[in-house]
């Protein structure tokens, strides 16, 4: 089981990303829909990956381990 600081750093990173994805997305959207849509897929994928790795530190940070 990864530490709180290693689940705490992996949702920045999945916060960075989803946020560098969406930003190019928005970029491509006129130029190449078909890769713009591509991106906001893989960014829907990590903001659900992202909202599970908040929910375990909840838990984690709730039950005091």
């Amino acid at each position: 089981m990864p530490s709180l600081a290693q689940m705490t750093g992996s949702l920045h990173i999945h916060n960075f990303y989803i946020a560098k994805l969406k930003a190019k997305q928005e970029q491509l959207f006129d130029s190449d829909p078909d890769l713009a849509m591509l991106l906001d897929n893989v960014a829907a994928i990590l903001s659900e990956h992202a909202v599970m790795l908040a929910e375990d530190i909840a838990d984690i940070e709730d039950n005091g381990t």
